[in-house]
């Protein structure tokens, strides 16, 4: 095949692809049998003439010799290099006990479908509940303040990620991710994730999706147990040997993958007690702000805001304050979505942003955080949790209780003042939040920073900075606080058989890059080990 890069398509132009192919491979359109969207982007630097950027493979009834030799000097038209897998060997070595995944977010859900794929049946323990059981404990949380410490938009099936815009994007960059995107298509998600430039499937297409890679997983002869924690790791001469599972259930096994999340703070805790080695490691914290969607469409796309091919507009914004080094950054930008309440433990406020699908809330939000380093927490590897859980207890008690939160608006952040509630948009937190002072409940570098950084931003998004939008607080689970040490194939550094995956190991930054880490874990305990 023949493969088009650069293909500029405007936004009003609605000729067929295949057409677009021919004409741009100077064949007649019946000559192309076969187009394949490979890529599409936007170009969106331009308001007046934003455009579409498609990478094609295009196959055709012509030889790929005489239509590279009539177009000989064009960059942007080439033969297909395909990039094909390692292939996989199954290793010599016997397994006594099938190998268990803990937790069933990305990572995990992932390597244990690959395990399952290739015959290992194994066993999957996710501490928290199933996703249609979680779903109804998340929204009674919302509703009530109600919290439970079993089931939360942390601890569950599908992981943190189900509760979030369930964004794709990735910088990693690895042969196998077109596996990984050909499950998620399998499982429900949209066709257009295998091409789309900035994919994304929502919260509620993530929840079917994880309920049927379950399903999957158990049909291929695995087991999966919810409501069941792993409490304690046992080892002999430097080798796993076996789990404990609530305290009181042993479960034998050479093989463990850990992919716990990074808000698993009660498993750090255990893991580092019994010597699993481990370092502190940087992560952000701050706020989360809401403007109205609205604002963001017309600040990115101009006079083509609302335009039917456009969807809603995100942003990544930076700002690099130099007289102290810190960063400021936007993360994890929801497109038409709701800033939700994520605590995973008792009398702490945790922010976090989800969108549906659709991104059809009218509200876009993100968080603003600054960069936190293992030297602002204190000596020890587990200081980086009790950070976190400082400002976390501060928001708490500035909520008032309940699980509100505390806000406040630009205008009263930048003027050190409290108390207005002339919002632009009505925030979307539930239970509910509380006008007060942010400063309260965040470190004094994170809130110098991001007073600096809202008026660059502004000069970047028009409106960005105005006095009535929404500061929520806090935001400060972007990542784990914590690495723990592995090997080059994946085994943890001082114990042979465990395998730390994920972004609670701090292997990963998302789904897809979870997703990676825990497929190439299982293959590589697959290249070890027989089925």
């Amino acid at each position: 095949m023949l493969r088009i890069t650069n293909l500029r398509v405007s936004l009003d132009d609605n000729t067929a692809l295949a057409k677009m192919a021919a004409r741009r491979l100077k064949l007649p359109p019946q000559a192309v049998l076969e187009v394949v969207v490979v890529r599409r982007a936007l170009d969106a630097r331009r308001k007046n003439n934003i455009n579409f950027v498609y990478s094609l493979d295009v196959k055709s009834s012509v030889p790929e010799g005489q239509v590279l030799a009539r177009l000989r000097g064009d960059k942007d038209i080439a033969v297909v290099a395909e990039s094909v897998a390692e292939s996989i060997v199954f290793g010599d070595m016997t397994l006594d006990a099938p190998p268990v995944v803990i937790g069933m977010g990305p990572a995990g859900l992932l390597a244990a479908l690959t395990l399952a794929r290739q015959g290992y049946r194994p066993l999957v323990l996710e501490r928290g509940r199933d996703v249609d059981t979680r779903t109804g404990d998340v929204a009674r949380f919302w509703r009530t303040g109600q919290f439970d410490a079993i089931s939360n938009v942390q601890f569950g099936e599908g992981g943190a990620g189900t509760f979030s815009d369930g964004k794709l994007t990735t910088r990693v960059t690895d042969i196998r991710m077109h596996e990984v995107l050909d499950v998620f298509v399998e499982a429900g998600a949209p066709p257009e994730i295998k091409f789309a430039h900035k994919p994304h499937v929502g919260t509620d297409n993530l929840r079917t999706m994880v309920k049927n890679i379950r399903q999957q997983i158990i049909e291929l002869g695995g087991t999966v147990e919810f409501e069941a924690k792993v409490t304690d790791v046992h080892t002999k001469d430097g080798a796993l040997v076996g789990l404990t599972i609530n305290d009181d259930k042993y479960v034998a096994c050479r093989v463990a993958l850990l992919g716990i999340g990074h808000s698993a703070r009660d498993t750090y805790e255990m893991l580092y007690r019994r010597g699993i080695m481990m370092e502190a490691k940087p992560f952000a914290i701050g706020v989360r702000i809401e403007h109205p969607q609205e604002l963001i469409d017309k600040a990115q796309y101009g006079p083509s805001a609302g335009h039917s091919k456009l969807g809603r507009a995100d942003y990544a914004l930076v700002y690099h304050d130099k007289p102290t080094g810190r960063t400021a950054y936007s993360f994890c930008m929801c497109p038409g979505g709701l800033v939700v309440a994520a605590a995973s433990e008792p009398g702490a406020v945790v922010t976090n942003g989800m969108s549906h699908y659709s991104r059809s809330s009218g509200i876009a939000n993100s968080a603003l955080v600054v960069n936190v380093n293992p030297a602002d927490c204190g000596s020890d590897v587990l200081s980086g949790m009790g950070f976190q859980r400082t400002y976390e207890r501060l928001a708490y008690q500035a909520g008032g209780g309940g699980y509100r939160a505390p806000a406040q608006t630009v205008g009263d952040f930048l003027n050190a003042k409290s108390g207005s509630r002339d919002f632009l948009v009505q925030p979307s937190y539930q239970p509910g939040v509380t006008p007060t002072d942010l400063h309260d409940v965040l470190p004094d570098f994170v809130t110098h920073t991001l007073a600096a950084a809202l008026p660059d931003f502004d000069r970047k998004i028009k409106g960005f900075a105005d006095a009535g939008a929404v500061m929520i607080g806090v935001e400060t689970r972007t990542s784990a606080p914590v690495r723990i040490i592995r090997n080059s194939d994946f085994t943890s550094a001082n114990t042979s058989g465990f395998y730390p995956i994920g972004e609670g190991a701090g292997y990963a930054g998302g789904i897809m890059s979870a997703a990676l880490d825990g497929l190439n874990a299982a293959i590589s305990i697959i290249k070890k080990y027989k089925p």
